[in-house]
């Protein structure tokens, strides 16, 4: 049996999806309240690498492969080039070129919150892919605590 023991996978059955749901809170209202993309993109990846961790790395890959990880990273920097150039064919490079809405309202910033949204989905699935590519390489052992230690002399 992969993973960490029963207490930690039942806790984080509890509070991966809690966070998961919080970091994509601060992705959607990131451009009315604190937070935004980048903050709630690696809130989204902590919750994923709170799986990985507790769940073992073959559970994972059946919940999210690399490979899904690095689709979702290209499509999100392609959304996000997207409102940039949209915004260039408007006028300048991200201006905004959907109508704004009532202060304080989810549909205020225009052009902000797709922006948010691609970003915090880059950030997420990035931070993800930098830590599977992490664990991997540890596990494959190139570099081993023994080989890192700097001899003293």
């Amino acid at each position: 049996m992969q993973g960490m023991s029963l207490i930690v996978k039942n806790m984080t059955r509890l509070v991966a999806g809690f966070i998961a749901l919080f970091g994509i809170y601060d992705i959607i209202y990131g451009h009315v309240e604190p937070g935004g993309g980048f903050s709630g993109g690696v809130i989204l990846a902590a919750s994923m690498v709170l799986v990985v961790l507790a769940f073992g790395e073959e559970f994972s890959r059946r919940v999210l492969s690399v490979d899904v990880a690095r689709v979702t990273t290209s499509l999100a920097a392609l959304v996000f080039l997207a409102v940039g150039l949209g915004g260039y064919m408007v006028g300048k490079f991200f201006t905004n070129f959907l109508g704004r809405g009532e202060v304080g309202e989810l549909a205020s910033a225009g052009t902000l919150g797709i922006s948010s949204l691609a970003v915090g989905i880059e950030v997420g699935a990035g931070l993800f892919g930098v830590f599977v590519a992490l664990a991997m390489f540890r596990r494959t052992g190139t570099g081993t605590r023994r080989e890192m230690e700097i001899p003293h002399g």
